[in-house]
């Protein structure tokens, strides 16, 4: 007897219902929600302010239903993004820090319509998030820069409020005299504003090139070069060697990359004042050991696009592509094979039998 079709289960599984918790009165208690753009984000679709575009636009389900923007879900929902099922996890891991020593003609952009070289063509793929740049160089400019996946990381470091400290090393065509080198810590008036140095040192030079050790506790754009050129003295280097606690180290040379261990992120996220991940120190072998604290050059490789750049997907879209005729293929040439000649066997080919010796007539008799 022939068995019957299964029938086919629905593609969109319900989400299971949320366990109830009691407390010590029995009254149910609220499980604990997160901020779905921010799972979002840590699941690596995009930066919070994307994910809340993302979940304007629809694009979002939470239990089949549509997502709203500051929307709060739990372990138990169900989330898709375009249709398609999304594991989120709720417990923040340590981030990661690299430390990338800028060479001049690379630009500190994602997007660049005049197609030039940037910082984000090397760094290497990254599960959870996207990396972010601690601060900007021009294109002019290199030395120390940051990456980090931890937005709350970047803007410890970036936001004017925190007044992080800049360090740089820069060459000058000429030389101040130590009035003009008051004038610059006291402050003068640029085009956007007042703006000084916080400390600047004379390092000497040779001919008409000197060295000054500089450190500024603001971002705004070429604002170390424009101090400097309100003296009629322009900058023929500029190279940031310092960002609030992180230095670059000297072993790290131009186009250089090297990753920060755990231990170290962690002092960051301290120093920062935030929280460090309750989950204990991934156990590292000696292979990863010595793979993490090896300073690489990164390759050049395609950068990802972003989600919202892509089409939204069908729902009903079942996977497979019709084609409208058969698949045309380029016509093959013809391999050409050399003859081979063949030697038919002989009998002389075979080897004469050996002669039995007397030995092995009597072996095994009793």
């Amino acid at each position: 007897m022939a068995r019957p079709f299964k029938q086919q289960r629905d593609s969109v599984r319900k989400p299971k219902p949320a366990p109830e918790i009691l407390d010590a009165e029995g009254n149910v208690t609220a499980q604990p929600t997160q901020r779905l753009h921010k799972l979002l984000a840590m699941a690596g679709l995009g930066s919070r302010r994307d994910m809340e575009e993302l979940i304007a636009n629809g694009r979002v389900t939470i239990n089949g239903e549509t997502a709203q923007v500051g929307a709060g879900v739990t372990h138990h929902d169900m989330v898709r993004v375009d249709g398609r099922p999304l594991r989120l996890s709720f417990e923040a891991e340590l981030p990661q820090v690299l430390i990338y020593h800028k060479p001049e003609g690379e630009i500190v952009s994602q997007d660049d319509p005049e197609g030039r070289a940037t910082v984000f063509d090397k760094l290497p793929r990254i599960k959870q998030g996207k990396w972010i740049a601690i601060g900007r160089l021009d294109i002019n400019t290199s030395g120390l820069l940051i990456f980090t996946n931890s937005g709350d990381l970047a803007n410890r470091f970036m936001h004017p409020r925190y007044e992080v400290e800049r360090e740089y090393a820069v060459r000058v065509f000429g030389e101040l005299t130590e009035e003009q080198m008051a004038m610059l810590t006291q402050g003068i008036e640029l085009e956007d504003g007042p703006a000084s140095f916080d400390r600047i040192i004379a390092q000497g030079g040779e001919g008409a090139n000197h060295w000054y050790q500089v450190i500024i506790r603001e971002g705004r754009n070429r604002e170390v070069r424009r101090l400097f050129e309100a003296f009629q003295l322009p900058v023929s280097r500029l190279m940031r060697v310092r960002f609030g606690p992180v230095n670059l180290p000297p072993r790290v040379k131009r186009g250089s990359m090297l990753k920060l261990e755990q231990k170290q992120v962690v002092e960051l996220l301290e120093w920062a004042g935030l929280p460090v991940p309750k989950a204990p120190l991934k156990q590292l072998n000696q292979r990863e050991k010595d793979k993490a604290t090896t300073v690489f050059v990164p390759k050049v490789r395609k950068q990802r696009g972003s989600i919202l750049n892509r089409e939204p997907r069908d729902p009903n879209e079942t996977g497979f592509v019709a084609r409208s005729g058969p698949k045309e293929s380029a016509p093959r040439k013809p391999i050409s094979k050399k003859p081979v000649n063949r030697r038919i066997r002989q009998s002389t080919d075979l080897a004469a039998p050996a002669m039995q010796k007397k030995s092995d007539r009597n072996r095994g008799r009793g």
